[in-house]
């Protein structure tokens, strides 16, 4: 399905907050920002960086801002998306219809983009991965095949950690040797144990 085929079935399905998320749409397109889909939400950005996506829940429904720590927040409605988790993104949220003050709202969303064209985006922190010691048994079993031993040390810190963890974190034996019969093949060819899900 394509991204604006997601997007139009995002608003058009039946949910109580329909009518009000229609409104935040409107005020989104007013802008110059591009409407697409990521995450489960319509997200708009502009020169492919995001700048907000509408969101529906049971309760409440609302905006993200993902660099909303760099707004003002004149009115003090914006809160922190995951509290010790998210650095930047901030979260407006609304209950009833009537919560929406279009031209508050407006002024926000403009804001955002103001922000992202000054540069105003707080990057992530990348830690350096710590690479853990490689078991006995992968120890043993790299030894034997110079060939998956080569592709082994070509992979980044946290695959070889993904592959470490997957042969550690086995209680028994025999699941050991089990997952170590299936990561060989996959190492060999150069890929990293959940590279299908990112």
């Amino acid at each position: 399905m394509e991204k604006s085929e997601k997007v139009e079935r995002y608003y058009s399905e039946e949910h109580q907050f329909k009518k009000a998320i229609g409104i935040l749409r409107e005020l989104a397109m007013k802008t110059n920002m591009e409407e697409t889909f990521k995450w489960m939400f319509p997200t708009y950005t502009l020169d492919g960086k995001n700048i907000i996506a509408i969101c529906k829940f049971k309760k409440h429904f609302g905006i993200w801002f993902f660099n909303g720590v760099f707004l003002s927040d004149p009115q003090g409605v914006l809160e922190n998306a995951q509290e010790g988790k998210t650095k930047a993104m901030r979260h407006w949220k609304f209950y009833t219809l009537e919560d929406i003050d279009k031209t508050k709202v407006l002024g926000y969303i403009n804001e955002a983009i103001e922000n992202q064209k000054n540069g105003k985006v707080l990057a992530p922190i990348r830690r350096k991965a710590i690479k853990k010691s490689v078991p006995e048994l992968l120890k043993e079993a790299l030894a034997d095949e110079l060939k998956i031993a080569n592709a082994f040390k070509k992979l980044s810190t946290s695959s070889q950690n993904e592959y470490i963890e997957y042969i550690e974190t086995a209680k028994q034996e025999k699941t050991k040797l089990k997952r170590l019969e299936k990561i060989l093949p996959m190492i060999a060819e150069g890929k990293g144990l959940n590279d299908k899900y990112r």
